[in-house]
């Protein structure tokens, strides 16, 4: 059982949500990254998800796309979010790792992703392959990397049970139509296919996509096993990058922790 199976597995038997928080790696830079991965942690993040930069991330909205742009300009590579996973397990050997990024990016340094050990990430989530599929089929088979699946409002039931079946770690809802960033939630869809998931498997399931308040944090923790929270802590890095003053980020952290628990 690694890091991200067993705090969810913890969690749940404690009836409490997770807080999944995501970032860009190296956007504004690595060391802010490094910083902000910790002030999480510190924050009650239980789960951090880095995106891997990427020249086309299509299922980012603008703001996220944005930042994929400023990391890239800093020649941030994969190889260099290993080294930054690797820095903050110096001093956070607890906190499970979740990489979003797309699939040619891993598949191009299969040998990195493979040699991944124990005190390294715990997760891929790959956006651009069918969810029927995982890493195995891609020639990636490390024992220590759970393939976690996006399931969204449209996937349709008969491939609900297959994405289920290939899924390890968590299943990521989408609560939206569309890319990261938008908004207008419908909770009663939302409900009612997270409760189609929970049909196939036993697996947490995590709603993102859409979660701005702390009122959509705690109306979605009603029917999931946690939330992820993504762009709108980008644009708040963003917004801060050159003070390099997080509060902000760290009060509103705490209030999405708050909210779901």
């Amino acid at each position: 059982m690694n890091r991200l199976t067993s705090k969810l597995s913890n969690l749940r038997s404690n009836n409490q949500k997770a807080l999944v928080a995501y970032l860009v790696g190296g956007d504004p830079d690595l060391d802010t990254t490094l910083d902000l991965m910790h002030l999480f942690v510190d924050s009650g993040v239980d789960v951090i998800e880095i995106g891997v930069p990427f020249t086309d991330p299509i299922a980012e909205g603008p703001t996220i796309q944005r930042a994929h742009d400023r990391a890239l300009k800093n020649d941030v590579s994969l190889k260099k979010i290993f080294q930054l996973v690797s820095e903050f397990r110096k001093s956070d050997k607890e906190t499970p790792i979740v990489l979003m990024g797309y699939l040619n990016t891993f598949i191009s340094h299969i040998d990195l992703v493979q040699s991944n050990q124990e005190d390294g990430i715990d997760s891929i989530l790959v956006v651009d392959i069918p969810g029927e599929l995982n890493l195995h089929d891609y020639g990636i088979d490390n024992p220590n990397i759970n393939t976690i699946s996006l399931i969204s409002p449209t996937t349709k039931d008969n491939r609900i049970e297959l994405i289920a079946k290939n899924s390890t770690g968590f299943i990521y809802y989408v609560n939206l139509r569309g890319v990261t960033g938008s908004s207008n939630l419908n909770l009663d869809e939302i409900k009612n296919n997270i409760g189609k998931i929970k049909q196939h498997s036993n697996l947490p399931v995590m709603a993102g996509f859409g979660i701005k308040t702390a009122d959509d944090a705690k109306i979605l923790a009603e029917s999931s096993e946690g939330i992820v929270i993504g762009s709108s802590i980008v644009e708040m890095i963003n917004e801060e990058s050159n003070s390099k003053e997080f509060d902000r980020i760290s009060i509103y952290l705490k209030e999405m922790k708050a909210a779901i628990s």
